[in-house]
């Protein structure tokens, strides 16, 4: 063993480059250590850090490099079971640390890989818990990472609720505009679409039933018959006779059942209608909205939500006829 310090104390002057590239941050008494390794200093290499070690405060990677330089200064002075020990705990620490062999003389790297053969279980049971270690934090820092983002994206939604303001409207609804026809209970209750088909249905029906009527008039004719008076027999008497010729009779068939049929088929529409219609009604619904918050006045309390009611909606309506090329039209006009 002796006739190998010569040699390490060559090899060891390769250690200065080493040194110079090594962690600036650490422990200052490790880069002392690794300097008075570079230059020999074993003994005191080896006390020193023992004491270094058994004070503790250390980060793992000083600790490591403690253990190294001690244990390969123990090898360079012959103290086998001090390098044995030293090695031993560096390998705990790290299970796959190995030797540069450009720089460490190989009686000493031989030695280490020795000493890691013999530790071989040891160090896989250490790799294995090492590694699940490492799959632990990362565990533990995605799930910060999660509750971070979390915590974030509730305070911001804070924000958004602490600048919003919630307006409630309540709106009262007629109970007789459940009555009107042409889908006027539907369109009061928000129902556009139900409201459209009652409107457009019973608006063809009438129309229909309009024309209809006007059609089955214009067939009568009138005639005036003069007839004899009984009672002057020098006199002479007319009657003015209004009638439906014969010629006509399957036109006016057509129409009166045309116009009959129409206008049971208006009411039925209108009969279906209300009923949907008080079927669905309320007296009064209310609407929730959310707005940004608009400047309120210093008194009052930015946190009390702001209500808006709104007045009972107001019905109209109203009929007129109105003449047209070829009779006459009836129009119905609804606001509410």
């Amino acid at each position: 063993m002796n006739r190998c310090v010569p040699l390490l104390l060559i090899a060891l002057t390769l250690l200065v480059p080493d040194a110079a590239r090594a962690q600036d941050a650490g422990d200052p008494e490790v880069a002392a250590l690794r300097a008075s390794f570079d230059y020999g200093k074993y003994a005191e290499v080896m006390d020193r850090a023992g004491a270094r070690i058994d004070r503790g405060g250390l980060d793992e990677d000083d600790l490591a490099e403690l253990h190294k330089l001690a244990g390969l200064a123990a090898f360079n002075l012959g103290r086998t079971e001090d390098a044995r020990r030293h090695l031993r705990a560096l390998l705990r620490l790290d299970p796959d640390f190995s030797l540069d062999p450009f720089v460490v003389p190989p009686p000493a790297v031989a030695f280490f890989d020795t000493l890691k053969e013999d530790m071989d279980t040891e160090l896989d049971f250490l790799r294995q818990e090492r590694r699940l270690r490492k799959e632990r934090e990362k565990a533990e820092a995605e799930r910060r990472e999660r509750e971070r983002l979390e915590a974030e994206v509730q305070r911001r939604r804070a924000e958004e609720l602490a600048s919003q303001v919630t307006v409630r409207t309540v709106e009262k609804r007629n109970f007789l505009v459940n009555f009107v026809p042409f889908g006027a209970g539907q369109f009061q209750q928000g129902r556009t679409s139900l409201g459209i088909v009652f409107a457009a249905t019973e608006g063809v029906l009438a129309v229909t039933s309009i024309i209809s009527f006007f059609a089955y008039e214009s067939l009568f004719e009138e005639r005036t018959i003069d007839l004899d008076n009984v009672l002057d027999p020098d006199g002479r008497a007319s009657v003015t006779v209004r009638f439906i010729p014969t010629s006509r009779a399957k036109q006016r068939d057509a129409w009166q059942l045309l116009k009959l049929g129409s206008a049971a088929g208006f009411y039925a529409i209108y009969a279906v209608g209300v009923v949907d219609a008080l079927y669905h009604h309320e007296d009064q619904v209310v609407r929730s909205t959310v707005e940004p918050r608009a400047e309120q006045p210093p008194s009052e309390d930015p946190q009390r939500p702001r209500v808006v009611r709104a007045a009972a909606p107001k019905t109209h309506a109203r009929v007129g006829l109105y003449p047209t090329p070829g009779g006459l039209g009836a129009g119905l006009t609804l606001s509410f």
